[in-house]
């Protein structure tokens, strides 16, 4: 007789011995099923290394082509509202203007990009003194129409451009001077010393005018209308401004209502950026005919009552104030 036996163990893993009625040979800890934790290893439901691996990298490529896709498809939106916030830009807010002329030099010269604040005058803002603003021609101070390129191409890229407000028109008449003198001002040339004078102010011009140029050769004796401003060029030897306008109605003076805009800075070149500040010489004291201005003076006041009246509401109005006397006091002498 031979002796017994041992029973060989079971190998393949935890429950590959367990009872048939436990996992059975298609449960996950069966002998059939080859994603269980049996003699592969591996956790249930996975395909090897390999088959992550592959698994992931389709998913990445999966994402980038979504993510192709969908700049694709939001592109035109995203051009449809930059083209839509440019064109609200130029109408209220800012727009650039290109310099065709010589009668700034030499703060602006021929060829330089001025950018215009349009949004001041939404708010009531007028012209300033000083100032260098943008307008529109009054009458016939541009003799010459404006020149447009023969290039068709170049034509059609300008109107779409001025369009969006990234390149001045070439049909608009603008001009650009700087203010001297605004409504109820008298402006004149010039004093002992040659110099202009406002409201009998003489004025320091020497911080702005071309080198070499003389305020004014043309003698003039001008009272600027209310609403409307007297301009000059920087370069007065070579400007149409309003002094040779003055056999105009309102001698010269253009309407504030045609300016379209301050010019506040120069931003090309990029080797002449420059900003374009009032001088000096325009905030000297005695200049303006009023100490205060009356329009801020009525904002501000205009502006105080609603506060006024919020403050006094908020705190439940203004308290009583009774004097009290005890019943047993005894009356004032």
């Amino acid at each position: 007789m031979f002796p017994p036996v041992a029973p060989t163990p079971a190998t393949g893993g935890p429950g590959a011995g367990g009872p048939p009625d436990a996992d059975g040979p298609g449960g996950p800890g069966g002998p059939g099923d080859s994603g269980g934790a049996g003699d592969s290893g591996e956790p249930e439901g996975t395909g090897g290394p390999e088959a992550s691996g592959t698994d992931e990298g389709a998913s990445d490529s999966g994402e980038r082509r979504k993510k192709k896709g969908s700049f694709w498809k939001e592109l035109p939106l995203l051009l449809v509202i930059a083209v839509v916030l440019a064109l609200l830009i130029k109408t209220f807010l800012v727009q650039a203007f290109s310099i065709p002329s010589e009668s700034m030099e030499n703060t602006i010269k021929v060829g330089d990009r001025v950018l215009v604040n349009k949004f001041s005058p939404w708010f009531g803002a007028e012209p300033e003194r000083g100032q260098v603003v943008v307008f529109h021609d009054p009458g016939n101070w541009l003799q010459e129409a404006p020149k447009q390129s023969d290039n068709a191409v170049v034509r059609g890229l300008q109107k779409g451009m001025s369009w969006v407000g990234l390149m001045p028109s070439a049909d608009e008449k603008d001009l650009i001077k700087r203010v001297i003198g605004v409504g109820g001002d008298r402006v004149q040339c010039c004093d002992a010393q040659g110099r202009l004078m406002v409201n009998g102010k003489p004025l320091d011009e020497s911080s702005y005018l071309k080198k070499g140029v003389a305020p004014s050769t043309k003698v003039f004796d001008v009272t600027v209308p209310k609403g409307r401003i007297w301009l000059m060029g920087d370069n007065r030897d070579n400007s149409s401004d309003s002094r040779y306008h003055m056999d105009q109605p309102f001698n010269g003076t253009v309407d504030k209502d045609q300016v379209i805009g301050r010019a506040f800075t120069v931003v090309w070149p990029l080797n002449r950026i420059h900003g374009l500040g009032v001088p000096g010489t325009f905030d000297q004291p005695g200049l303006g005919l009023d100490v205060i201005g009356g329009t801020p003076m009525a904002a501000g006041l205009i502006g105080a009552v609603p506060l006024v009246w919020w403050r006094r509401r908020r705190r439940g109005g203004p308290e009583e104030r009774t004097a009290t006397r005890s019943p047993s006091a005894a009356p004032p002498a």
